[in-house]
């Protein structure tokens, strides 16, 4: 047995909405910019990120990776119908 063991490459589709619940809150700190800037080369101008509702740990930390990300115009939480305190719809800059 080895102990270089490579990184497990996960493809995620740009589609605009990025569920969270499969990485680590570690992993997300340069995941979130490249999701939005991918987002933005594909002409996706808004992006619903789905954080969960657990104990609001991984809320805060995505709501200030957004809040100092130059590409955000605003963001919010989600309504009812998209996830509620769940999810984070982001309207991104042009």
């Amino acid at each position: 047995m080895t102990d270089d063991v490579e990184p497990l490459e996960v493809h995620i589709p740009i589609d605009g909405v990025l569920d969270l619940h499969t990485f680590q809150p570690r992993e997300i700190k340069g995941l979130i910019p490249d999701y939005i800037q991918l987002c933005r080369e594909k002409g996706i101008g808004e992006v619903r990120i789905i954080h969960g509702k657990g104990t609001g740990q991984l809320l805060r930390i995505v709501h200030s990776i957004l809040s100092k990300d130059t590409a955000v115009r605003s963001f919010r939480l989600a309504g009812e119908g998209a996830g509620g305190w769940g999810a984070t719809i982001v309207q991104l800059k042009k």
